[in-house]
């Protein structure tokens, strides 16, 4: 019996179906994969550029103009000092976009109305 397995000839065995048993294979031609799981950048069945990583993207730190000046009262007089916190149609402009403080925030749009009031900042943009 031994004699009759050895002339034989063997068919050539086809590879598992599955993953490579040490995750270092490739998942498709040229896309590396992670231990058990997924490849690193899926990309399409049609093929296509891979996914980029995101970038990091450091946002600087908004300061507030008045408490670097340390100023203890913003005068609404000073419609030059005023202009830049108004948008186009006459709009105060928000915390996050200015960096102003919660409390010079505050002052300012106190402020900006009172000089809207008394003409020395318009209330919308001539249309």
């Amino acid at each position: 019996m031994a004699d009759e397995n050895a002339t034989q000839p063997t068919a050539p065995q086809a590879p598992p179906a599955g993953p490579p048993a040490g995750g270092s294979g490739t998942h498709h031609a040229g896309s590396p994969q992670r231990p058990g799981g997924p490849p690193l950048h899926s990309g399409r069945a049609g093929g296509g550029a891979p996914r980029r990583a995101k970038r990091s993207f450091v946002r600087k730190k908004k300061v507030c103009r008045f408490c670097v000046e340390k100023s203890d009262y913003i005068d609404y007089k000073k419609a030059e000092i005023l202009a830049p916190f108004l948008q186009e149609r006459g709009k105060i402009l928000p915390r996050r976009m200015t960096g102003t403080c919660a409390r010079h925030q505050r002052w300012l749009a106190v402020a900006i109305k009172r000089a809207q009031n008394i003409a020395l900042l318009p209330f919308a943009a001539e249309l």
